[in-house]
C-alpha cells in the first residue's frame, strides 16, 4: 500500500511519478509525457508566465490524483 502523502509529493515534483509509485505505471508515464510536451512545446511557442502557471496547475492536479490513487 502506497503512502498518499509521498505519492502526492512525488507527483508534484515530477508529474506521473506519484502515479507510478501508487501502482499505475502506464498512467504515470502518460502524465509525465503530457507534462514534458506541455512545458517544452508551450515554452518554445509562447514563452510566457501563462504557460508556466498552467504547468503549475497541472502539477497540482497530478499531485491530487496521485493522492487519491494511493488512498
Amino acid at each position: 500500500m502506497a503512502n498518499p502523502i509521498i505519492a502526492a509529493v512525488l507527483s508534484f515534483l515530477i508529474p506521473g511519478l506519484g502515479q507510478a509509485y501508487a501502482g499505475d505505471i502506464k498512467k504515470g508515464v502518460i502524465f509525465f509525457i503530457i507534462m514534458i510536451l506541455f512545458v517544452v512545446v508551450g515554452t518554445w511557442i509562447f514563452n510566457s508566465w501563462v504557460v508556466h502557471m498552467l504547468g503549475f496547475i497541472y502539477a497540482l492536479y497530478t499531485a491530487y490524483d496521485a493522492y487519491q490513487m494511493a488512498k
